[in-house]
């Protein structure tokens, strides 16, 4: 405790001596909390009247909001030829980069994109974008919101290509709409360096749902932007938040007339050669050019080179979307609870070799940028505690994987009971304020019978339930 409030009163020295002497600012860098673990949220209080105190007669003040930018490049567009751009908050003196890619599915033929423009059109163009964003979660300036990455440089890009982040074609007289999304990241990042980009740390790649697909497509082509730059000293992480999708089958057949009705496999068939993706080249030849496969976490992260954090929900409602089941309020089937059950068996096995993960047995989808973020748990850990781990062990290994973390600062944390929102710190339970059995229940949760199943005694799974084990 003594040495981390040392450390706040060197930094807090420090930055009033630079600012005096109008001269570049030192590298800030996240405080290690393990001293303070008791009381974090007083400590982040004193943390966040600290950083204010030194920016009052400053023009450096804190500054909440991210700010839109439009990229100078105006070749590389959104959907509907409108131009791409970010958002970006600037921490002046952190070498820390947090690049954000917003998700948001996708559409694959002129039929889904036409429909997808008129119901959806905020993610296909940037036409009716907003000035400025707040960000939440771990896009958050708050500390006691986002303890470990509040003062970072914080860039959120929007998603306008409809394509995972993967397109590389521009509209014509012959093609409707742009598909644009891997060169939108290329320009940013190209922008980025001339912004404080070149000397930073760390630079974070991360993103939730079609924008976490989109991290695992691109983060080592990011890496590979910065050495063809000459920019050898940051370190490329990535970090995923619900895009580890499968492809497996659906448990009905759909048409694919519709994006949601289309299973992954068809839907990412069809759409890689509509917007002429491009995909890691390790992972392509892995897969002798089928590049489809390179959309699904499990078949592209055994080539991806760069450190990798996998956040995903084991009952994620998107997957169960485009595996046609459809949580609407009726009891579901007991074919279909034996398939959820299966889906997350499967997840568990395909994360088996990740280095460094966070999966809670919850029904939900996305969770990064919430502000309750802080608030889920496995295994009595938090997400940014595990991210903060994580963060520990690359500390000094460059871009390689990650090394044995501290003791006591876990890297795979996957819940082990078997239903849905059986882990207590789930989302939605919390908020309507049920407990995990009244929540399955409501959805047709047969306790008798699944007990049967799994040879134990009915007042055992309620244990087990209300237990989170």
């Amino acid at each position: 405790m003594r040495q981390v409030l040392l450390l706040l009163l060197v930094v807090s020295v420090e930055g009033r001596r630079v600012r005096d002497q109008h001269t570049h600012t030192p590298e800030s860098f996240p405080l290690d909390f393990t001293a303070v673990e008791g009381n974090v949220e007083g400590f982040m209080a004193q943390v966040k009247s600290l950083a204010q105190s030194l920016y009052p007669c400053s023009s450096q003040r804190l500054e909440h909001q991210m700010k839109l930018q439009i990229l100078k490049n105006s070749s590389v567009t959104c959907n509907d030829g409108t131009p791409a751009g970010y958002y970006i908050k600037e921490s002046r003196g952190s070498r820390r980069w947090l690049v954000f890619l917003e998700g948001g599915w996708y559409c694959f033929s002129k039929h889904t994109c036409d429909s997808r423009y008129e119901s959806m059109r905020r993610l296909m163009s940037s036409s009716n974008w907003p000035p400025t964003r707040t960000g939440t979660g771990i896009l958050s300036p708050q500390p006691e919101e986002n303890p470990h990455w509040w003062n970072a440089n914080t860039v959120f890009v929007p998603y306008c290509s409809s394509d995972v982040w993967s397109g590389s074609t521009p509209k014509t007289d012959q093609n409707d709409y742009a598909f644009m999304g891997s060169l939108i990241i290329q320009e940013v990042i190209k922008e980025l360096l001339t912004k404080g980009l070149d000397g930073a740390k760390v630079l974070l790649l991360a993103g939730s749902s079609a924008g976490g697909t989109g991290v695992l497509l691109n983060l080592d082509r990011v890496y590979a932007r910065l050495q063809a730059e000459g920019v050898f000293s940051v370190q490329v992480r990535g970090l995923v938040d619900s895009g580890w999708f499968l492809d497996h089958q659906q448990i009905s057949g759909g048409d694919c007339r519709h994006t949601l009705s289309c299973a992954p496999t068809d839907a990412i068939r069809r759409g890689v050669r509509y917007w002429h993706s491009v995909v890691p080249e390790r992972c392509s030849r892995a897969h002798d050019g089928q590049d489809w496969n390179c959309f699904f976490g499990y078949k592209v992260q055994p080539t991806i080179q760069s450190p990798l954090f996998v956040v995903q929900w084991l009952f994620d409602e998107a997957q169960l979307t485009v595996d046609n089941i459809h949580l609407t309020g009726q009891k579901l089937q007991e074919s279909q609870w034996r398939y959820i059950q299966n889906l997350a068996t499967t997840l568990r096995n395909t994360l088996a070799n990740v280095t460094a993960m966070f999966a809670p047995a919850c029904l939900s989808h996305e969770i990064i940028t919430r502000s309750y973020w802080t608030d889920v748990h496995v295994k009595g850990t938090s997400l940014p505690r595990a991210l903060q781990c994580w963060d520990r062990s690359l500390r000094h290994h460059g871009n390689s994987s990650a090394q044995a973390p501290p003791r006591g600062c876990p890297l795979q944390l996957i819940d082990s009971c078997p239903w849905p929102h059986c882990n207590p710190s789930c989302p939605s339970v919390r908020e309507q304020q049920m407990s995990a059995v009244q929540f399955l229940t409501q959805l047709g949760f047969d306790i008798q019978r699944m007990a049967q199943q799994q040879g134990i005694e009915p007042n055992t799974l309620l244990g087990m339930l209300n237990n989170g084990t």
